[in-house]
């Protein structure tokens, strides 16, 4: 069961689960509190390429939102994107998926079905409001039809689905429930990047504008937009369509199997209308997850009201209402990294106090399943090993890192530090004994033990280990 693969990455006592009437709570547990190890973290994924260095950049990641990736943070979003969608796609036949554009430029789309986030030029914008022979209205005139000629940004993953439930609707022959799920990048305002008087407007600009609530006004009269700089969010959405009566259990339904999935294994009986996931970080608990029951509203805007789209094959005039699922992947992945981290100390025989750090990511998340490094031995010969056994892992889909290309030598138990604090799960050392013997060491980052195989052995040893991973 997939929810197993849950159970094992994230401790159980590190979510709360909130709805709009309650609160649950399990307190973190031991050094997990502590803003050290916060620091730790950040400074390990920085150092490991998971994301890349600045301050700034560290910052977007903190917050839940798209920051710049390096290649294992690239690899881990790949994986938990991947693992998302499995467990929404997965667990109910008549879900689908659809892939929208983040903008869209069409006149015929209206701003508040997108949200209000306009991508424009900042010269045209000057351009227009240095029209000085313009008289006020027409100025206000010639504002609002350049917005509206601007793309659109979507802030939400939600008016995609919408757009397509007629036609799928006449896919699955009228009838409910069934559900569109999509993953994809949307757009918010940052929250601190607002510019404001003396302030510089960037190359592209995002613009706000909300019927005029948030623009620069004249008596009363919206004529300049409010720029922000954009804050990208990768978004997990499932917009799940069933019968008005139905509504309220497909959402406790939802609610159970996410929570499964965030690793809750326990749900009391309320009567609400929200549900909200969160993660306790040691800065804070950031949500991860927020499940709603929205009614159909949104479908009857989106479709003009005309209710004939919406009748089922049983002859039943209600409107399809709506249970919606949005995930912060990116909030998600911190959250993984964030409960993978452990730290031990240990003395060496000189009393010297050494901390082990380890991200101890679940196999199906792991960026890398295994490192390749080299003993003692003829360099090239072990590197032409190497490479083959590389190529062979490759074409099997198993991810590993070719620590055999290292220029300098590096003492073993140097390389064992770094593989455990990129979460490698496996380190396979290839030495003369395998050029003679063809066997090789490997050794667990989980339990650090070494063991000897031979090397034809490798391949579905990784193999079967991570699908008993998957299965369990």
């Amino acid at each position: 069961m997939f929810s197993h693969f849950v159970k094992s990455a994230l401790p159980r006592c590190e979510f709360t689960f909130t709805y709009t009437a309650w609160q649950h709570t399990r307190g973190w547990c031991g050094a997990s509190t502590n803003l050290d190890q916060a620091r730790t973290l950040l400074q390990l994924i920085v150092d490991r390429g998971f994301i890349s260095p600045g301050h700034a950049n560290v910052e977007l990641f903190k917050r839940g939102t798209t920051c710049s990736y390096g290649p294992l943070g690239s690899e881990l979003r790949e994986n938990v994107l991947h693992q998302w969608w499995r467990s929404m796609t997965g667990s109910r036949q008549q879900v689908f998926e659809i892939n929208t554009p983040s903008s869209s430029g069409s006149p015929d789309i209206v701003a508040g079905r997108w949200g209000h986030l306009r991508i424009v030029e900042p010269d045209d914008v000057r351009n227009v409001l240095n029209e000085t022979e313009l008289s006020r209205e027409q100025l206000v005139h010639s504002v609002r039809m350049f917005l509206q000629r601007s793309p659109l940004l979507r802030t939400n993953l939600i008016q995609g689905a919408l757009e397509q439930f007629v036609p799928l609707f006449e896919l699955v022959n009228r009838k409910l429930p069934f559900g569109i799920a999509e993953t994809g990048r949307c757009f918010q305002p940052s929250q601190d990047g607002s510019a404001g008087e003396g302030s510089s407007i960037n190359t592209h600009s995002i613009c706000v504008f909300p019927e005029g609530q948030t623009c620069q006004t004249l008596n009363g009269e919206c004529l300049a937009p409010v720029y922000t700089e954009k804050t990208e969010v990768t978004h997990g959405s499932l917009v799940w369509f069933c019968s008005p009566r139905t509504s309220s259990q497909w959402l406790d339904h939802w609610a159970r199997q996410r929570l499964k999935w965030w690793r809750k294994d326990e749900l009391e009986e309320v009567a609400s209308r929200g549900v909200k996931i969160y993660y306790k970080f040691p800065w804070g608990q950031e949500a991860l997850e927020v499940l709603s029951s929205r009614g159909d509203c949104e479908l009857l805007q989106m479709h003009k009201g005309v209710r004939s789209k919406f009748q089922s094959r049983d002859g039943q005039k209600s409107v399809a209402h709506i249970v919606s699922i949005t995930g912060n992947i990116d909030r998600g992945l911190l959250a993984f990294l964030s409960n993978s981290l452990q730290l031990h100390n240990r003395e060496d025989i000189k009393q010297k106090l050494h901390q082990r750090k380890v991200l101890k990511l679940h196999p199906l998340l792991a960026p890398v399943k295994v490192a390749l490094g080299i003993g003692r031995g003829a360099t090239m010969e072990l590197r032409q090993v190497c490479e083959g056994l590389w190529q062979e892992l490759k074409e099997a889909k198993i991810s590993a890192w070719p620590g055999y290309l290292e220029t300098s030598p590096v003492p073993m138990e140097q390389l064992n530090s770094k593989y455990d604090e990129m979460g490698v799960l496996f380190t396979a050392v290839i030495s003369e004994n395998t050029l003679e013997s063809g066997l090789l060491q490997v050794r667990s980052r989980d339990t650090t033990i070494k063991e000897t195989m031979h090397i034809s052995e490798l391949n579905n040893f990784l193999s079967r280990y991570i699908s008993a991973a998957d299965n369990m």
